[in-house]
């Protein structure tokens, strides 16, 4: 689904199983965030071409971080002229307790071959700049992604509509959830694109919800 010029979303929205929402970026830049588990990407990806575009011009997979129904999906695009991006510590955290996750799930962490490491600052992608924002909490390598031009947030599993990413998983901290969130209320946002449940858009939308969230959520976190 078409958002606005060069944005799509592909929402997730049958709860029998714990898949991601997933996003992509057109034009020159050809970027999927968080492909979600391998078994549903071809139907992602007969998604994207419903909306006219070429998934042969898909450079980037950027994952904001390595839970299963994010990043196992990755997988299915290794050894094509294609970059897997991830934030370095999540990488190590994958390695190692972030791998057991897959165990608890019935799945087998991938092998993880990563060509980007997504460290926290700009980060060009074809024509256009993004802000890579390091977000632990939900796990330890979490990032956000911010596209200026579009004031669309990917902020994985860190924040939702009216609620958070869990923090008992391993690596996880409330703590360091809530210091992740107070980063990202100060961005100027008009597209707030969560990892799980609705869209929000327009920036009062925004703002409310992040003002939910610190009055509602944070207490209990």
């Amino acid at each position: 689904m078409q958002l606005t010029d060069d944005l799509y979303a592909y929402e997730w929205t049958d709860y029998s199983d714990n898949n991601c929402n997933s996003f992509y970026i057109g034009g020159n830049i050809g970027a999927i965030i968080d492909p979600g588990l391998t078994k549903y990407v071809p139907a992602l990806l007969d998604r994207i071409a419903q909306d006219g575009i070429d998934t042969k011009k898909i450079r980037y997979i950027i994952n904001t971080h390595s839970h299963p129904d994010h990043f196992e999906g990755s997988e299915y695009f290794y050894n094509q002229d294609i970059q897997i991006a991830l934030n370095k510590g999540e990488l190590e955290f994958l390695q190692g307790p972030g791998g057991e996750l897959y165990e608890l799930f019935g799945l087998v962490a991938p092998q993880a071959k990563i060509d980007l490491f997504l460290a926290e600052g700009l980060l060009t992608l074809g024509d256009d700049e993004f802000q890579v924002i390091h977000v632990p909490g939900h796990s330890p390598g979490s990032v956000a992604l911010y596209w200026p031009r579009q004031k669309a947030l990917f902020p994985g599993d860190v924040i939702f509509s009216q609620n958070v990413g869990r923090t008992d998983f391993p690596g996880g901290s409330g703590a360091l959830l809530k210091k992740s969130i107070s980063k990202l209320i100060t961005l100027d946002v008009e597209w707030l694109l969560p990892g799980h449940m609705e869209i929000i858009e327009g920036n009062d939308n925004v703002k409310n919800n992040f003002k939910t969230v610190v009055d509602h959520i944070f207490p209990y976190i």
